[in-house]
């Protein structure tokens, strides 16, 4: 699982980022065996994108910041499978017909819905915090960022291929144990918490297995099992859960 772990990295960096690392068949076969590099990126998303929140700006303006760094940074294929699991979740039908929605390049009203739901919420979830502590909310950004690459390790870690594409190349490469290394990357996510907030990070880290197991239980009762746009579904709505849910514990507690 270890082995070669700059190679791994660099294809994680390159699967789950628009940087132009070089990432090629080397590092993406390092990668898939390496489900411990996802969070890794969380922080590296998560951490360019939450230097939104140090600038002196109207709370608005900031949001707007955060999201165009954070979608210029990690693009639009997580967005592009929530549509298509909207779309899917609309369908009405055996798992067949689901996955072949999923297939379908067309966004339906299902997809727009599901998509415009979880960007607002995510806006939401940002204004939260947006002019409070610059560092809280930081640390909010990246906490939940790793959980929500967290929430796809357990759905690559522990779901069953839905159907040959990109999906499975992740799913089923790697069984349950390679979870817990991917558990231990995300700890710091949590630690040396700015006064008051540590609730707040843990919740903001553990929403994305929640969400995860949520993903992973209805891949497997409607689609037969999980592929790639669930999985890319998985990290936009646990992103959004985890900024709610942080910024709400971090309010009240």
């Amino acid at each position: 699982m270890f082995e070669n772990p700059v190679a791994a990295i660099r294809g994680a960096v390159a699967f789950l980022t628009r940087l132009p690392v070089g990432g090629g068949e080397a590092e993406w076969n390092a990668f898939r065996e390496s489900a411990y590099t996802i969070p890794l990126v969380g922080y590296l998303v998560g951490g360019v994108a939450g230097l939104a929140f140090f600038l002196p700006l109207q709370p608005t303006t900031l949001v707007a910041v955060y999201l165009v760094v954070l979608y210029g940074l990690s693009g639009i294929t997580h967005a592009d499978g929530l549509a298509d699991v909207g779309d899917a979740m609309a369908v009405h039908g055996d798992p067949e017909r689901r996955r072949e929605v999923l297939k379908d390049s067309a966004t339906g009203v299902g997809g727009m819905l599901l998509l415009g739901v979880t960007l607002i919420a995510l806006t939401l979830g940002a204004l939260g915090f947006a002019g409070s502590s610059s560092m809280t909310a930081f640390r909010l950004v990246v906490a939940a960022e790793v959980g929500a690459k967290l929430g796809m390790v357990l759905v690559i870690c522990y779901g069953r291929p839905a159907h040959e594409g990109l999906g499975s190349q992740l799913v089923g490469r790697l069984d349950r144990s390679a979870y817990g290394p991917a558990v231990l990357v995300a700890v710091p996510a949590i630690l040396v918490a700015p006064t008051g907030s540590t609730v707040a990070l843990l919740g903001a880290v553990a929403a994305g297995p929640l969400v995860g197991a949520v993903m992973l239980t209805w891949g497997h009762a409607t689609l037969g099992g999980v592929n790639g746009d669930v999985i890319g579904a998985t990290n936009e709505i646990a992103r959004a859960v985890g900024l709610h849910l942080g910024v709400t514990l971090w309010i009240l507690l």
